[in-house]
């Protein structure tokens, strides 16, 4: 359930795969290359590089897809395809995204990097995709039938990148242009409708949990893209993950944001601090403010369908 955060609109017809995922307080605006509304289709490759400047080579063009990362299902929905098999049925199963399409497809068991091979091979893949320091560990063997290709992302133009590599990859450039596109222009719309309403000046947390809390810090992908639109004072802390995002209820209370959003995994967050006089406290708490947002998509998604869609949830909801 962890899966997104350890690391992120319209439905186009699908075709099965098988057949042929700032500074602290100011909203900052879109990197610059962010601020192109258009962006040139890119044609068939075999050998792409990903956004961290990595080469990955494929001996033919991927028609069957597994995913093991939200990153890979999202970007193969923008690109008109569906997954031969996913590990996040929740996602494609989203009226936005597959719908009664996405639940027909079959679900890769085990646990988020501890998924069970024999069932992947089964999809009879032609390229897995997983997740940078969650798969790796399944290389030796997922290799025996397969290329694994894992992804990183730590911000919103990794998931563009990633989603133009995998365009190259199965010759999907048109789709990959109109995605980009509409991703593009929402972005920019976006910060437009942020600050029209002066949200870029309201506080605002994005946070997770069940029965302990952490917080979606500035170098989280999602933290970082929240960055972008509001007012987001939330700094990694610093050493591992663990202890990066490991924010107390009196550290929120004393950033008092006027927003939360909250993706809880198996207990709410809300309902399980609902008695805490500090959690009381929180601005945001006592104002009603408080949001229990689909893990499914602001926490597995992590490409450029799922961001635009997270952005008009939390535009919406923040000047509510």
């Amino acid at each position: 359930m962890r899966r997104s955060l350890i690391a992120v609109a319209l439905l186009a017809p699908v075709a099965s795969c098988g057949q042929s995922d700032p500074p602290t307080g100011t909203a900052a605006p879109p990197s610059p290359r962010a601020a192109a509304v258009t962006a040139a289709p890119v044609s068939a490759a075999l050998t792409v590089t990903d956004p961290h400047g990595r080469a990955f080579t494929l001996k033919k063009k991927p028609e069957r897809v597994v995913c093991l990362t939200g990153l890979c299902d999202d970007a193969l929905v923008e690109l008109g395809l569906t997954p031969v098999a996913t590990t996040t049925p929740k996602l494609l199963a989203r009226p936005d995204y597959l719908g009664a399409k996405g639940a027909e497809v079959p679900v890769i068991p085990g646990s988020f990097g501890g998924e069970d091979v024999a069932k992947i091979a089964e999809a009879e893949p032609d390229l897995v995709i997983g997740l940078a320091g969650v798969h790796d560990q399944l290389r030796t063997a997922v290799e025996k039938f397969a290329p694994l290709w894992v992804v990183q992302v730590k911000s919103y133009d990794d998931s563009i990148g990633y989603l133009r590599a995998l365009a190259q990859l199965t010759d999907r450039g048109q789709q990959q242009a109109a995605a980009e596109t509409r991703f593009r222009a929402k972005l920019a719309d976006g910060l437009t409708r942020a600050r029209a309403a002066g949200l870029d000046k309201k506080p605002v947390l994005a946070m997770y949990g069940g029965t302990s809390v952490g917080v979606n810090t500035t170098e989280d992908v999602l933290g970082h893209f929240m960055s972008q639109f509001f007012a987001y004072p939330w700094p990694s802390k610093g050493g591992g993950f663990e202890t990066a995002q490991a924010y107390s209820i009196e550290e929120i209370l004393a950033k008092a944001p006027q927003v939360i959003f909250i993706q809880s995994f198996g207990t709410s967050v809300s309902e399980h601090y609902k008695d805490n006089p500090v959690w009381k406290r929180v601005p945001a708490v006592a104002a009603g403010k408080v949001h229990e947002v689909p893990t499914e998509l602001w926490a597995s998604g992590r490409g450029t369908r799922a961001f635009g869609i997270i952005l008009d949830q939390a535009l919406a909801k923040a000047a509510a």
